[in-house]
């Protein structure tokens, strides 16, 4: 498909800077494709209500790691500024990295990252080499330190790497260390946040177990290539980048119980979908899995695994609306995003989210919700968020 029919224009304004807060106080724009599309205004804490006693939440529980991070570049006794974004774990003492200019660096290189003390502890001094050159301003590094005592070293010398779009408009703080990681992270390994996963709250996560609603988890270690346009005309020639992610046997083993009890499962995230989906068989039965995957949604693609999806709201041109464009129609959610613009959402990774309900094959809705579900109400008639 070509790559302009995901293209819109979004004002400034609608980039949000920082999270709702409380968390679950965000809004939440309900879409149904079944109703041509049915456009409710809500809030993500009403999500127990628009859920039904059954079905299974399913949380991205990796954990972003402080991976922005500043050195100084040593050659030859001169030394040069350049930053780094770590993309990808290679083994226990080496990273690929985007280096910003990575003109700056060539292969063989010392960089020092925090500070450059005789006396410096682990947590405010950590060294490199640069091992590797690569495409598009990537590097690898090779640090000096190895497993358990590197993460400690990156958690004292890194900071949170905010997306692009919040970073180039004010820099990271103190406050983004707790409010770009969901609270239910768990397994290092991420270098962006599973977005949709920052609204819920301990409030919230009682609220849907009072619904009779199970939680459950999966990983996928999201990469920064998140955050990239797809800058190819037609969707065939643009390279997915690949991401490691675990279904454990148990989560599956559950996932398939609900599906036969008739309960729906519900992806928190588009990294839940993506895990999810690359785990599941043709005739959607998810199975245990365990490695990378680098598959890419785009319109006319058969999910198998997931129902409904709770996701942020996404940049044009990017992957990720692509795939709700797939999950829930291409032209529903050009609809569902000229709302949202037009009344006032707050957009990407700190913003405001939906609750997208799957479009069968033939474009209609599968939500088949019951006489009490208040999303079959009709969209006037349930307030602002």
């Amino acid at each position: 498909m070509r790559t302009d029919l995901f293209d819109f224009e979004l004002p400034d304004e609608r980039i949000a800077l920082r999270p709702a807060e409380p968390r679950d106080a965000a809004r939440l724009l309900v879409v149904d494709a079944a109703r041509g599309p049915a456009l409710a205004d809500r809030a993500v804490r009403d999500l127990p209500e628009l859920l039904q006693p059954g079905d299974a939440l399913v949380l991205n529980d990796t954990r972003v790691i402080p991976a922005a991070l500043d050195g100084v570049r040593v050659r030859a006794g001169v030394t040069s500024h350049v930053s780094f974004n770590l993309l990808r774990r290679v083994d226990g003492c080496r990273w690929r990295a985007l280096a910003r200019p990575a003109k700056r660096l060539q292969v063989g290189d010392r960089v020092r990252f925090g500070a450059e003390t005789d006396t410096a502890c682990l947590m405010s001094a950590l060294e490199a080499t640069v091992s590797e050159k690569l495409d598009a301003g990537e590097v690898e590094l090779m640090f000096d330190l190895a497993g358990p005592d590197l993460d400690f070293a990156i958690q004292g010398v890194g900071t949170m790497p905010l997306p692009p779009y919040i970073a180039g408009r004010r820099a990271p703080d103190a406050a983004d260390r707790a409010s770009y990681q969901t609270i239910y992270a768990k397994r290092d390994g991420a270098v962006a946040a599973p977005t949709a996963g920052l609204h819920f709250t301990p409030e919230l996560f009682a609220a849907l177990d009072a619904r009779g609603i199970s939680r459950h988890h999966v990983t996928l270690h999201v990469g920064a290539g998140t955050f990239l346009p797809v800058k190819a005309d037609d969707t065939r020639d643009h390279k997915m980048h690949s991401e490691y992610g675990e279904v454990p046997a148990a989560t599956a083993e559950a996932l398939n119980a609900v599906r036969a009890r008739g309960g729906r499962i519900v992806a928190a995230g588009t990294t839940s979908l993506r895990i999810l989906e690359s785990a599941a068989r043709a005739d959607g039965t998810v199975e245990a899995f365990a490695g990378d995957t680098d598959i890419f949604i785009t319109p006319g693609y058969r999910f198998r695994a997931v129902d409904i999806l709770l996701t942020n709201f996404h940049l044009p041109r990017s992957t990720l609306f692509m795939l709700v464009s797939a999950f829930a129609g291409l032209e529903t959610m050009r609809q569902a995003y000229a709302h949202a613009i037009g009344a006032g959402y707050r957009f990407y990774s700190y913003g405001d989210a939906s609750l997208l309900f799957r479009a069968a094959p033939d474009g209609s809705s599968q939500h088949d919700p019951s006489p009490h579900d208040p999303s079959t109400h009709d969209p006037s008639t349930l307030g602002p968020a």
